[in-house]
């Protein structure tokens, strides 16, 4: 009888609510909660107006969700209701899913991997990285129109035997100085046509520097981006990226993690107790590995007449290995330096 009782006690404790998982949605969210022991103890689908009451009445326990559109927002209500929240990229998620592919199996499968004790979660973004995030994608919006908008113009053109360079500088300096040229092949209605696209281009540049210029002010009141600013190669865009993507980087537990985080570190195709490594990963942040890489090719081109012990090492690997595999070397060494000024107090120094 006493055995048959704490069985009973135990499957009572069983039955608390350890791990939630939520399928989140625009309206409707899919709960799957299991216990510690990793048992099933309840489903359910809210609505988005019930969704924030139902988890207040919960008592504090693990919320899971995918890394996804308001996945950031979701968190920090949660945590300001006393849960510890995780986030898990879609695709550590996958493969705990069990038969079809649904709502209710999408958010039992968060839960379960959420359990696995070597489970990499993604970090929580703050309100304040979040703004600066917006700040960078409504940049790189504008730098596509404009991209869109002068390839436009030089396809135009060339229909009038006309030929501009490639980038954005020759694009300035000769429409204006075609638009004048009284002797060549445009018509009176395709100059004006060309007159507007030239009036367009020039809003969507200056509305480019601007939200340049409003980065670099930004990153004067924020601390990491105040250091970051300071490595070598870093500039003001890519340090309120970092800020943006990482925060402190007090989540990732060291520089090779970060580095490993942005896809800067090689694929491995090892068997048979032989290791094949390969390219890098391309695994993580795409944006911010590709600012990274741009911050390496500057290094690089401005290395060679320097006698540091960073800009020696960079010029042999270069001799070495050729300009674009040095590219990402020194992009994987910058990103753990990066790694170090955000997490820790340590200051940029070049070594003699």
């Amino acid at each position: 009888m006493m055995k048959l009782l704490n069985n009973h006690l135990e499957d009572g404790l069983d039955m608390k609510i350890n791990t939630l998982g939520i399928d989140i949605a625009k309206n409707i969210f899919h709960l799957f909660g299991v216990s510690k022991q990793g048992r099933f103890v309840k489903k359910k689908m809210l609505k988005r107006k019930q969704l924030l009451s139902y988890i207040a009445r919960l008592d504090p326990c693990i919320i899971v969700m995918e890394s996804c559109g308001s996945s950031n927002y979701w968190s920090r209500e949660f945590i300001k209701l006393g849960h510890k929240v995780k986030l898990i990229a879609p695709q550590f998620v996958s493969p705990y899913r069990k038969g079809n592919k649904n709502d209710f199996n999408d958010a039992e499968a968060i839960a379960e991997a959420a359990q696995r004790p070597n489970m990499r979660f993604v970090p929580i973004k703050s309100i304040e990285q979040q703004d600066t995030q917006m700040l960078h994608r409504i940049r790189e919006r504008l730098k596509g129109d404009r991209t869109a908008l002068i390839n436009q113009t030089r396809g135009l053109l060339a229909e009038y035997g006309i030929v501009i360079k490639l980038g954005v500088c020759a694009f300035k300096k000769e429409l204006p100085l075609i638009l004048e040229d009284a002797e060549n092949q445009l018509t009176t209605v395709s100059r004006e046509l060309f007159s507007e696209l030239r009036d367009e281009f020039i809003k969507l540049d200056d509305r480019y520097k601007t939200f340049e210029a409003r980065m670099i002010q930004e990153n004067k009141t924020i601390p990491t981006c105040k250091k970051l600013v300071t490595v070598l190669g870093i500039g003001a865009v890519t340090a309120s990226a970092s800020y943006a993507s990482a925060g402190d980087g007090k989540e990732f537990e060291n520089g090779r993690h970060f580095s490993a985080w942005l896809g800067l570190v090689p694929r491995q195709h090892s068997s048979g107790g032989k290791n094949n490594l390969l390219g890098i990963s391309k695994r993580g942040n795409t944006y911010l590995r590709t600012l990274f890489i741009h911050c390496a090719r500057s290094v690089l081109s401005h290395s060679e007449k320097k006698t540091d012990k960073f800009s020696l090492w960079a010029n042999k690997l270069k001799e070495r290995s050729g300009f674009n595999k040095a590219c990402v070397a020194v992009a994987n060494k910058l990103a753990r330096m990066a790694w170090v000024m955000m997490a820790t107090d340590a200051e940029f120094r070049i070594v003699k």
